[in-house]
């Protein structure tokens, strides 16, 4: 029976990412915005409301093992852009290669993904070096936080601000397909749309919650610590969300989105999440969540690195693939 749930509580994502994203297209449309910010922060926020949820619910968790609860918070909170810098970019290859060759190319607009990848890279290592923070230094730790949450709201503003050039220019959000909920009857209004839009998101958000809390009863099984289960297993099913819409895009040839959706969700919780944890958990090094963020930090490094060399090939995202399997290796060495 927890195999079946597992499989309906997986449909059930993939149908409601779909719903999601029909209904994120026509509102980036009706708001005149461009696809970097429909993808960056409208998706990215979106979608990582499961994610978000998680970290919060184990943290703030009553009774039991406070030490483990704060381990899945932490976990899940690192897990969540180790995922996807690594797992979630190298499954856009793999969906496309056969039709764009081992050679093609992206064509995301490349200023927000940078934007993007910029400001990941800068959050993620302050979050890092915040580990090394002894926990009673509280003023110290209170600051980096704070400075993370700026960060995102810095980025939010300056993204938002890009809009307007990019519409001009070309980036708006285009959708070729029509709003699902019309084909019910009901007219093509910005109502409608947010209405399809948070039927969507709560689809996501509760098969999300259902696939964790299957593989949280799978966990006993499989005889792996909170932490690692968090790193390991929790993120794949709160990620799901980020990697359906994106490879919905990718398919359809909408590359800004697809890689806006996950480099936005990065800097989501590359900021406001490692601040969660600094502020409610000990947020200490250990050697699981230093590989974690540093395979991470590698991932992101790497596809920076291709952005700017030109063209985004195909085969580079592989490389980011190649690291979660690292990632996995050295993990499963030693535990």
């Amino acid at each position: 029976m927890l195999w079946i749930n597992l499989v309906i509580f997986l449909i059930l994502i993939l149908l409601a990412a779909e719903i999601f994203v029909n209904a994120l297209e026509h509102l980036g449309e009706a708001l005149h915005i461009s696809e970097g910010v429909t993808g960056s922060i409208f998706a990215a926020v979106g979608t990582a409301l499961p994610e978000t949820i998680v970290p919060l619910l184990a943290i703030a968790a009553g009774g039991g093992n406070a030490s483990t609860n704060q381990d899945i918070g932490t976990g899940a909170i690192l897990g969540a852009p180790l995922m996807l810098s690594t797992l979630s970019v190298s499954l856009l290859s793999f969906t496309v290669w056969r039709k764009r060759g081992i050679k093609g190319t992206y064509t995301p607009e490349r200023g927000g993904i940078t934007r993007d990848l910029n400001t990941f890279l800068a959050a993620f290592s302050l979050a890092l070096l915040s580990m090394f923070v002894p926990h009673d230094h509280s003023a110290a730790r209170v600051m980096m936080a704070f400075i993370l949450v700026f960060i995102y709201f810095i980025y939010v503003l300056v993204t938002l601000h890009a809009s307007k050039n990019l519409v001009e220019v070309g980036h708006g959000t285009k959708t070729e397909s029509t709003l699902l909920l019309t084909q019910t009857g009901l007219p093509k209004h910005l109502i409608i749309i947010l209405l399809q839009l948070l039927v969507g998101l709560g689809l996501l958000v509760m098969g999300a919650r259902g696939f964790i809390t299957s593989i949280q009863q799978a966990a006993p099984l499989l005889g792996i610590s909170a932490l690692l289960l968090s790193l390991m297993i929790v993120p794949i099913a709160t990620e799901l969300p980020e990697k359906i819409n994106s490879i919905l895009w990718i398919r359809r040839s909408k590359d800004t989105l697809a890689f806006g959706n996950i480099t936005g969700a990065m800097v989501f919780q590359g900021t406001l999440l490692p601040a969660m944890g600094i502020a409610l958990t000990p947020w200490t090094a250990q050697p699981a969540t230093l590989l974690s963020m540093l395979i991470t930090l590698a991932a992101a490094v790497w596809l920076r690195l291709c952005l700017a060399r030109g063209q985004l090939h195909i085969w580079q995202l592989w490389v980011n693939g190649a690291l979660y399997v690292l990632y996995l290796g050295l993990v499963l060495l030693h535990a």
